[in-house]
């Protein structure tokens, strides 16, 4: 159990550095006139990512969820792949990326590296962490439940950011 909470640890680590990263990046936006929307479900989003990291070592400490190696080692690499994911993403979108909806107007969508392959890349890595970390030591409650609530939450997401793109990227008015 305690090797599953470093675990956790270190993925509210990577947390935290993407937050600095976005920080800064959100600075180097806002000073090129960004966009800024979807404030609205942005509490509900960290709310739910926390719950992710308190909800995986919870669950298997109070249901005493057993380590199982045929499921831990595959769901393991899936963290590892949707971390290697969502650093692509970051390091593709570079000043532009951000934990936020940011937009700077005038700025051509990103076509290279995941970008050229999926619209929404880091949502994947999202979607695989949130069901791999839990899966990791068979905390599937917590695997379940933020599936279900991070499918309503990237559904109000992604609409925002498709919003917030084709908005700056609109020609303006004459």
């Amino acid at each position: 159990m305690i090797w599953y909470a470093l675990l956790v640890a270190a993925v509210a680590g990577e947390r935290g550095a993407e937050l600095v990263v976005a920080r800064r990046n959100e600075r180097w936006s806002r000073a090129r006139r960004a966009i800024v929307a979807g404030d609205g479900h942005y509490p509900a989003m960290v709310a739910l990512h926390v719950g992710l990291l308190v909800g995986c070592p919870l669950e298997v400490w109070l249901a005493g969820r057993p380590f199982v190696p045929a499921l831990a080692w595959p769901m393991l690499a899936v963290l590892v792949g949707a971390q290697a994911l969502r650093w692509w993403c970051i390091g593709t979108l570079g000043p532009r990326w951000n934990t936020r909806v940011i937009v700077v107007p005038g700025l051509p969508l990103v076509a290279w590296g995941p970008y050229r392959l999926l619209r929404h890349p880091n949502y994947v890595a999202v979607v695989a962490e949130g069901v791999a970390l839990p899966l990791v030591h068979t905390a599937w409650v917590t695997a379940a439940v933020f599936t279900v609530l991070d499918a309503a939450v990237l559904t109000v997401r992604i609409r925002c950011e498709n919003q917030a793109l084709a908005a700056a990227d609109a020609p303006a008015p004459a």
